[in-house]
């Protein structure tokens, strides 16, 4: 159970005491402030009753303890704990025996003050030596310190065995609380970004005929505020973390990939990102002149680790574009401009006087989702070009039409069955024959003026022939899309790129399938990711196990997975604005909806987006029917 509020962070066992095992404990910016928090209340631990997140940054335990002399079975204290990511406890007892109780309650405290990485990898040494410290304990080492202070004070503080004590009175029915306050040293109470009345995301909300579709975008929503982070040299710049626990900070073409899922949200999350990763771009002199850097990654057991900084800068111009026609303003657009060309300039040089993108290392292959991000930088990129008087437009629309053509012939491979997309060329021209999730990517074209969704790099037939792949249960687990099609070599349904489902690009998936019109596949991946989500309590992890749902299954969850994740938050909100189509072009004044008309969840309400800047609220009805029932004055509905 872990609650998220970075840079704090806190992760518990559903038993409800912090045991100092794996990786429980408080944290913040990666350290473990406090790694035991075991009470005791009359001598006994609670009996655990139930355990539950109430907020993506705050669990809460409930327990009971039997301590009267009546006989029965029945308890008559309730604890209550509830545990946040700002590091804060906070412990109630509760009496409902019918004479007063005197309670002594106990507290064990103890840290490691271990890094993230260091528990990671299970070289976390063993309890440092407490001392006291005001209302409570401290503990340091030679890289940092910690404390944790009482309120109200214990009655005693023994540092040798790193415990507080209370002794309370509770009358019949009475209460009593403690919160116990872990902060680093010299460090204050946590400020969240995502906490502030002015996030940059919209609080939205869904209703409709499925229950889930409220639960599923305000978990979606909560997660991403707490995923929040601010380049601490440019406070105003917010931007998203990959991932708790292991990636809190950030990855370039992850935050740049949620931060466009999450455009209907409002676009200060867009343009914070942008202006953070505009500030990394690389410059002057050289072939990576332009580009915005990012680590590798592995990409499954059939081609070598890719360049997320590949990703990253054909991202960059697709989300500028993209956040323009949601409402980013013309003076933050243009500010951002020189990064955009530049990313554009890095692409027509990646080019050169070929046809393809290659891997930036030497030797690599030719990826087929890597072109499909070029091709929709070039429409996308041209179009921003345009707007705002500059060259170049006109070379990248000839460069894409180019690649359409010679694409369609040499990635596609014929066979009986109809053919699909190759994976890869290799160096020497092979195709790398296998099916992943990445060509999901083939259908995510992007958005043009006007409402229109750009060209892919396949044509119709072809489109065709892939949805129908992604349909089937080789690729569709019922819980998603698998990250290798189960009937491919190298299949493993743990496998991180090889066979699990990865939840951003099956919301990748849905949205390309919707809006090239088929709606059956959509549909399909659609339910089941809904599905999976409940079993994950709505907060859907970056990944899960890929093994055919069956009437008795539950997704089975990736030991590995980030949960919360920020391209898996985003894509909750993607998958149901998927479902009403929506296409803003606030720069045009107008906004289109292309809803799927088989209405697959029923009649669906999202209220509190935003579209240029204003509320933006819209109905789809169980016949697929799309009403506006909030919108910023002049917006007009496109045809």
């Amino acid at each position: 159970m872990i609650g998220v509020a970075l840079p704090g962070l806190v992760i518990s066992t559903e038993q409800g005491q912090l045991t100092g095992l794996g990786l429980e404990g408080f944290y913040r910016a990666g350290r473990r402030l406090l790694s035991r928090c075991r009470l005791r209340v009359a001598g006994r631990e609670p009996l655990p009753s139930q355990a539950r997140m109430a907020g993506a940054d705050r669990a809460r335990f409930v327990g009971t303890l039997r301590t009267s002399s009546a006989p029965g079975p029945d308890p008559d204290v309730m604890v209550e704990r509830t545990r946040d990511a700002d590091g804060t406890e906070r412990i109630t007892l509760h009496s409902w025996a019918p004479r007063p109780l005197r309670l002594p309650v106990e507290v064990a405290l103890g840290t490691d003050l271990a890094d993230l990485g260091t528990i990671a990898a299970g070289r976390a040494g063993p309890d440092l030596p407490a001392s006291v410290h005001d209302a409570g304990l401290r503990w340091s080492c030679a890289a940092a310190g910690a404390s944790v202070t009482a309120v109200p004070p214990p009655a005693d503080a023994l540092a040798s065995a790193g415990l507080l004590r209370w002794e309370f009175v509770l009358p019949p029915g009475g209460s009593t609380s403690v919160e116990l306050r872990v902060r680093p040293d010299g460090g204050g109470p946590l400020r969240s970004v995502g906490r502030t009345a002015a996030g940059p995301l919209a609080s939205a909300h869904a209703t409709g005929d499925d229950p889930a579709v409220t639960a599923l975008l305000r978990t979606s929503i909560e997660d991403l505020r707490a995923l929040m982070l601010r380049d601490p040299a440019h406070p105003a710049d917010v931007h998203l973390a990959a991932g708790v626990p292991w990636r809190c900070g950030l990855a370039p073409g992850e935050a740049l990939v949620a931060a466009r899922m999450a455009l209907p949200l409002g676009t200060r999350l867009a343009e914070g990102t942008l202006r953070t990763l505009a500030r990394t771009q690389r410059r002057g002199p050289g072939p990576r002149a332009g580009m915005v850097p990012g680590p590798g990654r592995d990409t499954g057991p059939h081609l070598p680790p890719g360049c997320t900084g590949t990703e990253a800068t054909l991202l960059f111009p697709v989300l500028l574009a993209e956040a323009r026609r949601w409402g980013l303003g013309d003076d933050e657009t243009q500010e951002l401009m020189p990064a955009a060309e530049r990313c554009l300039t890095w692409l027509r040089g990646a080019v050169g006087d070929g046809t393809y993108v290659h891997d930036p290392h030497p030797d690599g292959p030719v990826r087929c989702e890597t072109q499909a991000h070029a091709h929709r930088a070039a429409l996308l990129g041209a179009e921003l070009l345009d707007a705002f008087g500059r060259p170049g437009g006109d070379g990248l629309r000839e460069w894409a039409r180019w690649l359409r053509a010679e694409f369609r012939r040499d990635f596609w491979i014929d066979d009986p069955a109809g053919g699909r997309p190759a994976a890869a060329r290799s160096p020497d021209g092979r195709l790398v024959p296998y099916l992943s999730a990445t060509a999901a990517h083939l259908l995510d074209t992007g958005l043009l003026g006007g409402g229109a969704a750009a060209p892919g790099l396949l044509d119709p037939v072809q489109t065709g022939q892939l949805a129908r792949l992604l349909g089937k249960p080789a690729m569709n687990s019922g819980w998603g899309l698998r990250g290798l099609a189960a009937s491919e070599a190298g299949y493993n349904p743990f496998g991180h790129r090889a066979g699990a489902v990865r939840v951003p690009e099956t919301a990748i998936a849905v949205a390309g399938l919707a809006t090239a019109g088929h709606e059956k596949e959509a549909g399909s991946l659609l339910r089941g990711v809904l599905a999976a989500a409940g079993a994950f309590g709505h907060r859907l992890p970056e990944m899960y196990a890929g093994e055919q749902r069956t009437d008795a299954s539950t997704p089975l969850p990736h030991p590995a997975a980030c949960r919360p994740a920020a391209t898996a938050a985003a894509a909750g909100v993607l998958l149901l604005t998927t479902l009403v189509g929506i296409r803003p072009d606030a720069p045009g004044g107008t906004v289109t909806l292309r809803p799927v008309r088989s209405a697959p969840l029923g009649e669906l309400g999202l209220t509190g987006l935003r579209i240029a800047g204003a509320p933006f609220s819209v109905r789809v009805g169980r016949l697929g029917m799309a009403m506006v029932e909030e919108a910023a004055d002049g917006l007009q509905l496109g045809a």
